[in-house]
């Protein structure tokens, strides 16, 4: 598997490689490169494609430090320039999100345009963190095991729950999110948790930019998604129906449409 090892961590990557865009995806937390899969397969055939997993989850390393906002964003632009793809296209999902406005606002030459999925650029709300804190405490002492039935009604929306052709993928990502380095996640939560916010950063960003929606996202509700569009000049904004916070899995052909027609902006 291809690693690099960047910005003080060892960051694993997918290349389809050529010559052509490329298109790099950053995920949410406690997920992986993976869950842009559907993605990928879609859009291979016309863009270069790469995944990478954040330090400290999936096959990435699990670095001492680092896991606030503004050290994932750095790992990220050492990546496209390890890489040499910029100009890129980015496509980020909530925390990949969070990653992407820096990105837009603070380095504008490594990126084309941009997708931004069930993110927000707001900090975490106070009413959250002490829930969240205390299943990354039980996570980090017990295993992530014991919190995935609490996390997975907040990483997908009640459609993709309740839907049995489903059942196969709920078990494959509720085994992912099990089966996370507990070390790496639970410093990666609280690197989120305790996030500042960027709404400041919004009127600097100058590039094409998609903002997609989850309908049923319960951990960060369509009005946040609301207000990204409407501080983001010319971007546009779709809500998409039956999804969740993680849309790229569970509502995909929307995802790609919304990816392609903020491509063609450019």
């Amino acid at each position: 598997m291809p690693h690099a090892d960047l910005n003080g961590a060892r960051i694993h990557f997918t290349d389809t490689g050529g010559d052509r865009d490329a298109i790099v995806f950053s995920h949410g937390l406690l997920l992986d490169g993976s869950m842009f899969e559907a993605q990928v397969a879609h859009l291979r055939a016309n863009y270069r494609c790469i995944t990478f997993d954040h330090r400290g989850h999936g096959h990435s390393g699990v670095a001492g430090d680092g896991y606030d906002i503004d050290t994932l964003t750095a790992d990220a632009a050492a990546l496209i320039s390890h890489l040499d793809v910029a100009p890129c296209h980015f496509v980020g999902l909530s925390m990949g999100g969070f990653v992407g406005m820096r990105l837009a606002a603070r380095k504008p030459e490594l990126l084309k345009t941009l997708t931004l999925l069930n993110t927000s650029a707001e900090p975490e709300p106070a009413e959250n963190r002490p829930k969240y804190r205390l299943l990354n405490l039980v996570a980090r002492w017990i295993g992530l095991w014991a919190v995935v039935g609490r996390v997975m009604p907040i990483m997908f929306g009640e459609t993709f729950l309740k839907d049995t052709a489903r059942t196969t993928q709920r078990q494959r990502w509720a085994k992912l999110i099990g089966g996370n380095n507990r070390l790496g996640i639970t410093r990666a939560v609280s690197g989120v948790i305790e996030r500042d916010g960027c709404s400041d950063l919004l009127g600097r960003i100058g590039l094409p930019v998609g903002v997609g929606a989850g309908e049923e996202d319960v951990a960060t509700v369509p009005e946040k998604s609301e207000r990204l569009h409407a501080a983001i000049a010319g971007s546009e904004l779709v809500v998409f129906e039956a999804a969740g916070h993680s849309s790229a899995i569970e509502t995909p052909a929307l995802v790609n449409d919304l990816i392609e027609r903020t491509i063609r902006r450019a």
